[in-house]
C-alpha cells in the first residue's frame, strides 16, 4: 500500500515550498517558525465550529508554488496563506484513488477497501465521532462532496456507531443533473456531470431525480425554479457544491461541515488547460468560503477551516508515471501534499516544515471540537490542538 515514498524528497518538496513562499508572500507572510509544543495547551471557545475543504485530484508544486504557478493560486497566495499556519509536508500514506483517500482522511485511518466499491469506510468517520460523543443532532455535521461514489462518505459500517450517527450526504453532481435535464444544450454539460475523470469504465452511473431536487430544495429553503436557475449559471459542480455549502450554513449553521472539491481531477483527461482552470476555481472558491465563514455571524470569530488535496499528482520525470494527467507511482510527489489552516486559535503567517499524516486531521478535529477520536492513529496536531 505504502511504497515508493522517500522520506528525503518529502522534506526537499516542503523546503521547496516554504522557500517559494516566502518570496511570493513578501517579508513577513509565511515565515514564522515554532516547535510542536508552542500552542500546547490551548483550548478552543464554546460553540467552535470547523469547515473542511478538500480536493480530488491535487494540484503540482509546478503549478501552484513554484514561480511560474503562482498566478494560478492569487487567492491563497495573497488572501488565505497569510493569515493560515501553513503545513508543508502532509504525507498520505495509503491508497491514491480519491474516494478511498477521502474516506481515510475522514476516518483518521487509512482505509483498504476498492476505490471503486459503492462502500461505507470500515472505521468510525469524524461525524460520527463528533455527534455521538458531542451528542448532536443530524443537522450539525453535514457533507457535500461529488457523486456517487461519495454517497456513503457520511457514516461508516463500525458496529459501534449505529445507522444514523452519521452525517447528511449531499452531491451536487446529481442536483445538477436533476436541475439539467429539461435543457435543450444539456450535452455541452456532459463532461461536468462525470462521476469519474480517472476510470469512467468503472464509475457508477450518474442518475439525478427530480424527488431530490426537491427535497434538497426544502432543506436549503429555495423553490426549485430558483435552484434551477442558479444550476444553469454555473461553471463546474465545485461551484455547486459551495452555493449548497454556503445554503447550509445559512439554514442550519453547521458546527461540522465537509466539502470535497473534484474539478482539478479533470486533468485525468490529458487537457492541460482544464486542469489549470479547475485549479484556478478551487483557490477561488476556497477564498468564497473563508469570506462566506467571516461574513456570516454564526461562524466568524469561532470557526476554523481546513483546506488540503487528498493527494497529490505524478512528476514529469518519472518513467512511471503520466505527469500532471495521473498519480499512479505512488512516489513522493503524488503522496506529500500540504494543508493550511484558518481561525481565531491558529497562528497567522506561519509555516510548519515537519511532516505530519493526512490521517492526523481527525484527532486534531477531535481537539477542537471535544470528541475522542478513539480508532484512528493518528495524532492531533499540536500547532493547531
Amino acid at each position: 500500500m505504502f511504497s515508493g515514498h522517500s522520506p528525503e524528497l518529502s522534506r526537499a518538496i516542503a523546503a521547496s515550498r516554504r522557500n517559494f513562499l516566502r518570496l511570493a508572500a513578501g517579508t513577513a507572510a509565511a515565515s514564522t517558525f515554532f516547535g510542536p509544543a508552542a500552542l500546547r495547551g490551548m483550548i478552543a471557545p464554546h460553540g467552535h465550529k470547523a469547515v473542511v475543504v478538500t480536493f480530488g485530484g491535487g494540484a503540482r508544486d509546478e503549478e501552484t508554488f513554484m514561480p511560474d504557478g503562482q498566478e494560478n493560486i492569487p487567492h491563497l497566495l495573497g488572501e488565505l496563506i497569510p493569515q493560515s499556519t501553513f503545513f508543508s509536508q502532509v504525507i498520505n500514506k495509503g491508497i491514491l484513488g480519491h474516494y478511498v483517500a477521502t474516506a481515510s482522511i475522514v476516518t483518521g485511518v487509512y482505509e483498504t477497501f476498492n476505490n471503486f466499491a459503492a462502500v461505507s469506510p470500515n472505521n468510525p468517520t469524524v461525524f460520527e465521532y463528533f455527534r455521538k460523543d458531542q451528542k448532536r443532532p443530524a443537522t450539525d455535521s453535514w457533507v457535500v462532496a461529488p457523486s456517487n461514489g461519495f454517497a456513503r462518505i457520511g457514516e461508516s459500517g463500525h458496529k459501534a456507531y449505529g445507522p444514523g450517527m452519521g452525517a447528511g450526504v449531499i452531491l451536487p453532481k446529481r442536483l445538477l443533473s436533476a436541475a439539467l435535464t429539461s435543457m435543450s444544450d444539456g450535452a455541452r454539460y456532459e463532461h461536468l456531470l462525470r462521476d469519474n475523470y480517472e476510470t469512467p469504465l468503472h464509475a457508477p452511473t450518474l442518475t439525478g431525480h427530480q424527488i431530490e431536487l426537491n427535497q434538497m430544495a426544502e432543506v436549503l429553503k429555495l423553490s426549485v425554479d430558483d435552484f434551477s436557475t442558479h444550476a444553469r449559471s454555473l461553471a463546474s459542480p465545485d461551484e455547486m457544491s459551495v452555493y449548497v455549502a454556503k445554503h447550509l450554513m445559512q439554514q442550519f449553521a453547521p458546527s461540522l461541515l465537509w466539502v470535497t472539491l473534484h474539478d482539478i481531477d479533470i486533468a485525468h483527461s490529458g487537457t492541460f488547460s482544464l486542469y489549470l482552470n479547475g485549479i484556478r476555481r478551487c483557490d477561488r472558491l476556497c477564498a468564497e468560503l473563508w469570506q462566506a465563514i467571516q461574513k456570516n455571524p454564526e461562524y466568524a470569530n469561532k470557526t476554523t477551516l481546513f483546506i488540503l488535496p487528498d493527494f497529490g499528482r505524478d512528476s514529469d520525470i518519472d518513467s512511471g508515471g503520466n505527469g500532471f494527467q495521473h498519480h499512479r507511482t505512488g512516489d513522493s510527489m503524488s503522496r506529500t501534499t500540504w494543508m493550511m489552516a484558518l481561525g481565531p486559535n491558529v497562528k497567522q503567517n506561519v509555516i510548519v516544515d515537519r511532516a505530519v499524516e493526512s490521517i492526523d486531521l481527525v484527532p486534531t478535529l477531535g481537539a477542537l471540537l471535544g470528541f475522542n477520536a478513539r480508532f484512528s492513529p493518528g495524532k492531533p496536531i499540536p500547532e493547531i490542538a
